[in-house]
């Protein structure tokens, strides 16, 4: 045999053992997250990063999607689809759709009519990532993140039924066909037949940058915060003490991660 033939088996079954021993948590390097192509600097990190949404100070720019449009702009993430292919990331829902279980008949008729900014709740207990067949998707290592690769994804949409959220999202088509000259080259695309779907703008924090929706938030109504609520004090962890908050769907046992002040 000779040499060359030699060196490519050795890679080729280097390659192998390495896919296999991947665990269902493990840590990821900037050099593996989507879109982070700069040099590295002190990353924003933390033991338990969350977000906190205040509702009513959300409620008080009317029509604002500023977040939304930062989010999905940055993402490649098509909008101009039939509701049957919708790629969401980020949205808004009515407080009774969200809060199905939180809503009666005391709660405030304006609060009952606000459309709260939903999303991926990065579960502590995520039934996504117990389903997965291929590991597609897993809890992060440190910050407990909930992470996506497109490229072992097999569209088998398990992970989507077992969300209770409705968070992710399925490219029945190719996302560019949709983006046209709207396209970021800054951060892949996905393919046709892959979920995909929120991820606290990992590729940012890599670089000690909060995730995008946080930033275009400031500049409004500065309703969203984001965190590690291990921290006793980071803002987040500081506001959730003072205020009350509320999680979606709290009986399931997931754990979300997202808080809602209200």
């Amino acid at each position: 045999m000779d040499k060359r033939k030699r060196s490519f088996l050795k890679v080729a079954g280097s390659s192998i053992i390495g896919v296999l021993g991947l665990g269902w948590v493990r840590p990821v390097t900037a050099a593996q997250v989507p879109g982070a192509t700069r040099k590295p600097v002190e990353a924003l990190t933390g033991k338990r990063l969350a977000l906190a949404v205040d509702v009513k100070k959300c409620s008080l720019e009317k029509g604002c999607s500023a977040c939304i449009d930062a989010c999905h702009s940055r993402h490649n993430v098509p909008t101009q689809l039939q509701a049957e292919e919708e790629i969401k990331w980020i949205w808004k829902e009515t407080y009774e759709h969200a809060f199905p279980t939180q809503a009666h008949r005391y709660t405030e008729s304006t609060l009952k009519q606000q459309a709260v900014l939903v999303l991926c709740n990065h579960c502590e207990n995520p039934p996504c990532v117990r389903v997965c067949p291929t590991q597609a998707t897993w809890k992060r290592e440190g910050d407990g993140l909930i992470m996506m690769d497109q490229h072992r994804c097999i569209g088998c949409r398990y992970c989507m039924v077992a969300c209770p959220y409705g968070s992710r999202s399925f490219n029945w088509q190719d996302p560019r066909r949709s983006l046209g000259d709207q396209l970021n080259r800054e951060y892949p695309t996905r393919m046709k037949g892959v979920v995909e779907k929120c991820n606290f703008c990992a590729e940012r924090l890599v670089f000690g940058e909060e995730p995008l929706c946080v930033a275009a938030c400031r500049s409004k109504s500065q309703a969203l915060l984001f965190g590690d609520l291990e921290d006793p004090d980071s803002e987040i962890s500081k506001t959730l003490k003072e205020r009350h908050s509320i999680r979606r769907k709290p009986a399931l046992g997931t754990e979300p991660q997202v808080y809602y002040l209200v």
